[in-house]
């Protein structure tokens, strides 16, 4: 559908306004991607390492998605200008950067999330168009959805996004007539677009909750067959993807990219003691992680606060380790995940020189495991302990099942730790590890129980 130009173009009345025509706004006819001038923005009271450190982020963040950096400004504010966020003259400086530069630059990328207003001002003043951190984010999520349920969940965020900005779009859409006219449209073509994002953020967010129950519905069947989740959670690029292809059949890819994988991957994982287990892969955490994001794939994010345990990976050898482990715990609070049993995973452990102090970390993060997910080093150590934190709430038990049940015999064979397995005459006598949903489901065959 092509750009409305000025006021007098006819809209079908059953016409959305399409995220895809708003981003449209951003393309570039550069073959090998827009140009991209970055903006780092500290206020006084912030730490400066971490502000560094979240402009390196943006950098790869702009690359992630597709965009080519031609340069950086770093600005200071004693606090943000309600207008523009940074003050007169960094936005000179921004300009100057602009004009000097000798390739035609498409945006100009903010590492601070601008109201719209703000964004609003700054394209104004800098006459190109403004992007900031979680609009990198969600252009990023766009191109990296493949299914149709992160298609939902990115297209709700979009909108979410794209709604109080409405009347910026509207601006843009108004300086592409050729010269005809110089007003934007009315207020009646602002608000029929409000209430057609409206009615279609109502449309995503009743799918989604379809979704939902979907999602219910699949744990409900694993509750029934007695199978525990584990849900991998950690900062993006951390390495979770190359933690479930090592331990499992799946085939996700691997890209050293930030958020190289959105769409979650269950697989089930075979353990020590015949612990039975799926581990579900999910989106990667970020600072600032936005807030529509964490809105829309709810649906997707439940499989953690659901989970039977929580495996949080990290990249041990990343020099903002700390910071990233904060990010992920901020999230997974908001999210409610906070009363699961949770193992560390101190992934990228061939990168960490120091040993010794790689050594202290895993002490100091019980239960906690380094490992190496690209070469398999200690993958059997993570196996054990994801073993031992499912196992723990097993108890020692007695069954004596009949030769002429083999069905159940399969069953707590290989559902159960088995310590020992005799016969008595017709029957089979069992000593296991079991879980109390399992014994209870064949409560009838147990002689004794010795504890846990």
């Amino acid at each position: 559908m092509p750009l409305p130009t000025s006021t007098s173009t006819k809209r079908s009345k059953s016409a959305s306004w399409p995220v895809e025509e708003a981003r449209r706004l951003t393309g570039n006819d550069d073959a090998d991607g827009p140009r991209a001038l970055l903006v780092g923005c500290r206020v006084r009271s912030e730490d400066r390492d971490i502000v560094a450190e979240s402009l390196t982020e943006l950098a790869r963040l702009v690359d992630t998605a597709g965009a080519i950096e031609v340069g950086c400004v770093k600005c200071e504010v004693k606090r943000p200008v309600p207008a523009t966020f940074v003050g007169r003259g960094a936005i000179d400086r921004i300009a100057k950067q602009l004009a000097e530069l000798d390739v035609p630059v498409r945006c100009v990328v903010f590492d601070v999330d601008l109201t719209a207003t703000q964004q609003r001002n700054l394209e104004s003043r800098l006459e190109v168009m403004v992007i900031d951190r979680t609009g990198i984010i969600l252009d990023i999520f766009a191109k990296r959805a493949q299914t149709r349920e992160g298609k939902l969940q990115v297209e709700l965020a979009q909108y979410q996004y794209l709604l109080p900005r409405l009347r910026g779009l509207w601006t843009h859409l108004s300086r592409q007539g050729a010269g005809i006219g110089t007003r934007g449209p009315g207020e009646t073509d602002l608000e029929i677009d409000r209430r057609r994002i409206r009615q279609r953020i109502a449309g995503l967010k009743k799918k989604l909750e379809k979704v939902r129950m979907t999602r219910e519905l699949h744990r409900s069947e694993r509750r029934k067959s007695q199978v525990q989740t584990v849900a991998l959670v950690g900062y993006t690029n951390a390495g979770k993807s190359t933690l479930l292809n090592a331990c499992t059949d799946a085939d996700v890819l691997i890209e050293d990219r930030l958020f190289a994988t959105l769409d979650p991957t269950a697989r089930e994982i075979a353990l020590p003691g015949n612990v039975k287990a799926v581990m579900v892969d999910t989106v990667g955490f970020i600072q600032r992680l936005p807030h529509q994001l964490v809105e829309s794939f709810k649906a997707t994010l439940e499989e953690v606060t659901l989970a039977d345990l929580i495996v949080h990976v990290v990249d041990a050898s990343h020099p903002r380790m700390e910071q990233q482990v904060g990010a992920v715990a901020e999230v997974l609070h908001e999210i409610g995940a906070t009363d699961q049993a949770m193992v560390y995973v101190f992934n990228k452990a061939d990168l960490v020189i120091q040993k010794p102090w790689l050594d202290r970390l895993v002490a100091a993060h019980q239960p906690a495991v380094a490992v190496s997910a690209r070469d398999g080093s200690n993958l059997d150590d993570f196996r054990n302990q994801l073993a031992l934190t499912l196992g723990r709430h097993r108890r020692r038990a007695v069954f004596r099942v009949p030769l002429a049940r083999p069905d159940v015999l399969h069953i707590l064979r290989t559902r159960a730790e088995v310590i020992a397995d005799d016969i008595d005459g017709q029957h089979v006598v069992l000593t296991l590890r079991i879980g109390e949903r399992l014994a209870g489901r064949w409560r009838e065959f147990r002689i004794e129980e010795n504890g846990s």
